[in-house]
C-alpha cells in the first residue's frame, strides 16, 4: 500500500457546513483514509456528530484550535516606490537631491537590489559610488555626500516624505522605516 503522506493544514472552514472558522474556535479534525490516499477533515463542534461515516475509515481524530492567519503588515515602502523614486531624482539632476538620491541607493542596496560595484575618489577626493541593478544590469553613478550622523535623520525624514511613509519618529513603523534608512557603513 502506497499511501500519500501529504496531509494538509487546518482547513479555514468547516467540511459540512462550509461556515469560516472564527479565530481560536475550538474544532474537531480526522484523518481518513480514502481511495486517493489519506485526507484531514476539519469540523466545527456543530458539526462533528452528524460528519459522515463517523467513525468508518477514521485514522485519527483529534482537538485543534484554529489560528486566523496573521495579517501581514504592509511594507513600509515598496521596493518599486523606492527604485522609481531613485530613477526620477537621478533624471532630474537636482544637486538639492544629492543626499536623497544617496540614502535611496543604500536602501536598495541593503534590499539587495542594487550592488555596489566600485567606488571611484574624486581629484577633490569627493567618492562617487557605481552600483549595478542586480536584475536589469544598469548602472547607477551615485555621488556620496559623505553624510554626517546628525544629518541623516533629516534626510530620512525628506525621504520619507518623499515615499509617503511614516518618518523616523512618527509611530510604529517609524523604526523599521529608520532601519531600512540608518547611516551606511563606511565604505573605501
Amino acid at each position: 500500500m502506497n499511501a500519500e503522506w501529504n496531509i494538509r493544514a487546518c482547513a479555514p472552514g468547516c467540511t459540512a457546513c462550509e461556515r469560516p472558522f472564527a479565530d481560536r474556535e475550538r474544532l474537531m479534525s480526522r484523518l481518513v483514509f480514502t481511495e486517493d490516499g489519506y485526507a484531514r477533515e476539519d469540523y466545527c463542534m456543530d458539526c462533528w456528530e452528524g460528519r459522515p461515516n463517523a467513525g468508518a475509515g477514521e485514522v485519527s481524530t483529534w482537538t485543534a484550535v484554529w489560528l486566523a492567519p496573521e495579517q501581514k503588515a504592509p511594507e513600509p515602502l515598496k521596493k518599486e516606490t523606492a527604485e522609481s523614486l531613485l530613477r526620477e531624482l537621478m533624471e532630474l539632476e537636482d544637486p538639492a537631491k544629492r543626499n536623497v538620491i544617496f540614502i535611496l541607493a543604500v536602501m536598495l542596496e541593503r534590499r539587495r537590489i542594487l550592488v555596489e560595484k566600485d567606488v571611484q575618489i574624486q581629484p577633490d577626493q569627493g567618492k562617487i559610488r557605481v552600483y549595478e541593478h542586480k536584475k536589469t544590469g544598469e548602472s547607477f553613478v551615485v555621488p556620496d555626500p559623505e553624510l554626517r550622523l546628525a544629518e541623516i535623520e533629516q534626510v530620512q525624514r525628506e525621504v520619507m516624505e518623499l515615499l509617503g511613509a511614516p518618518a523616523p519618529g512618527d509611530g510604529a513603523k517609524a523604526g523599521e522605516a529608520a532601519a531600512e534608512t540608518e547611516e551606511p557603513d563606511e565604505k573605501s
